[in-house]
């Protein structure tokens, strides 16, 4: 059967279908939300707007499965997950050209995109059956005052249903974060993909649907967040939330019952270069990770703060560096594409203008059309403006000159924000020393923040985040322990 074919079932004329009970369906509101190509900047594709009641039957379906689910063999439910992951490789290039449409990926992204997801969910499948296959026998003799009359045997049992929230700049890759780890561990999944990437999002969803996982265990409901947004999060089925985005993150906290929250909210992640750095390896990183996918990530280089000797060699190995990036649609490979939404462009430019008008120096022209913007170095930042703090998502990167390190770690902890940093030098004292010191999730030495290798831990302190993720933590997140106890009668003679 062709890519078309396999996904036939989504879609209804020219609106994505929602997914419950195992099935593909249209809203009964009659209403869709539309999905505008950053680049065209025209409705490309429309989903459907979903109701409360729907999102009712969706929570009792997904609560009714996971009872059987949670009794189903650990080896059978990580074969599942094997599966889908084979089947959602299978599929890259639909899903990525999706993904191009959606929010303007460059192609070869996008494509990656979907393997590493692939890949994710076989790791999960193998990391749920060592870790969840174990577990844990204790005495109580262990402890003073007590005889060997307890043995306590601990287990790690399924939350429940858990509701999964991923962002629109890695709509697929951070899904499946999400999924594979509650599915492992014997919990359901409700999904509510992001507008933009909603409709890659159902395409995945469909491969774990072609795999054969139990009707209810795996459920996507799309809708207008201001209809359904808290309306989900606060729904009294649900038994965990896992969340990836920006302030709404902190929203959902405040209102929220007590149920464990994984969130990875922004950042503002500040790269340190220090006077005996390799520049060369700093420029690359720091082109890399301020501007690919267009700086449109949480893990994205946001604010250099380099020393002031070495601060001209540096901007200028940077800047022809940023001379030689592409500018254009995703569907020809360009560095840099139009960022998602025209809310966004407008607020990126609104940073610029700022920063323009309290005297930074502009490395390049700043250049806009539509949701395109050029990359641009902003050099001489200082700290009464607002690109030094603010998370502008776009290919717009402050430099700060510090005079000692110590101002660089203070800039950095006296941001909102915690989720990564990096730190270049070739001293690994200091490098520790300055990691110890920044208040943030993960410090990268030598290289550009990143989320991965998936497997890492990876997590925010401040108003970045809650909890933390990688595929260890989050399948450790999604469980609780259970004890058995069993109570030894007291033996009435010595044996022995």
């Amino acid at each position: 059967m062709g890519e078309i074919g396999v996904f036939a079932s989504i879609v209804a004329g020219d609106t994505f279908k929602y997914y419950s009970e195992g099935e593909w369906r249209v809203s009964s509101s009659g209403k869709s939300v539309p999905i505008i190509n950053p680049t065209t900047r025209k409705t490309q594709f429309e989903v459907q707007a979903c109701t409360q009641d729907e999102v009712n039957k969706v929570m009792e379906s997904a609560k009714i499965a996971q009872k059987s689910w949670a009794k189903t063999p650990l080896w059978k439910r990580a074969e599942l997950l094997h599966k889908a992951a084979a089947i959602l490789k299978d599929h890259k290039k639909p899903i990525a050209e999706c993904l191009v449409k959606e929010i303007a990926k460059p192609a070869k992204d996008a494509a990656t995109e979907v393997v590493r997801s692939g890949d994710l969910v076989s790791y999960c499948a193998e990391e749920g059956v060592r870790i969840l296959g174990e577990g844990k026998f204790l005495m109580s003799d262990s402890f003073p005052g007590n005889e060997r009359t307890k043995y306590c045997l601990t287990s790690k049992i399924p939350l429940g249903v858990v509701l999964a929230i991923p962002p629109f700049n890695y709509p697929v890759n951070l899904a499946v974060s999400k999924i594979a780890p509650a599915l492992i561990a014997g919990n359901s999944l409700v999904l509510k993909p992001p507008t933009q990437g909603a409709v890659s999002a159902l395409h995945m969803v469909h491969c774990f649907h072609l795999a054969g996982f139990p009707k209810g265990v795996i459920s996507c409901i799309t809708g207008k967040g201001s209809e359904i947004g808290d309306f989900l999060t606060m729904h009294p089925i649900v038994n965990c939330i896992s969340f990836t985005g920006g302030d709404t993150g902190i929203a959902i906290a405040k209102k929220v019952s007590m149920i464990p929250l994984q969130m990875e909210l922004g950042g503002k992640d500040a790269c340190i270069i220090l006077e005996d750095a390799d520049l060369d390896l700093a420029a690359s990183n720091i082109v890399k990770g301020g501007f690919s996918y267009s700086g449109q990530r949480c893990t994205a280089v946001k604010v250099v703060l380099v020393m002031e000797s070495v601060a001209d060699i540096l901007v200028k190995k940077v800047n022809e560096k940023v001379g030689k990036l592409t500018v254009g649609p995703p569907e020809n490979d360009c560095d840099i594409t139009p960022v998602v939404t025209e809310s966004s462009a407008n607020f990126i430019e609104g940073l610029v203008m700022d920063a323009k008008k309290k005297g930074a120096t502009f490395c390049q022209e700043y250049k806009r059309e539509g949701n395109l913007i050029w990359p641009l170095l902003l050099d001489n930042v200082k700290q009464d403006m607002r690109i030094a703090w603010e998370e502008p998502f776009g290919p717009v990167l402050p430099i700060i000159r510090i005079s000692n390190v110590e101002e660089g770690i203070h800039h950095c902890n006296a941001s909102n924000f915690g989720l990564q940093g990096c730190v270049f030098t070739k001293d690994i004292n200091k490098a520790m020393l300055i990691s110890d010191a920044m208040e943030t999730g993960t410090v990268q030495i030598n290289s550009a923040p990143a989320r991965g290798p998936d497997h890492f831990p990876f997590q925010g302190l401040k108003d970045s985040g809650i909890g933390s993720q990688g595929v260890t933590n989050s399948i450790n997140m999604m469980t609780k322990i259970k004890s058995t106890v069993i109570n030894l009668p007291t033996p009435s003679y010595t044996m022995g």
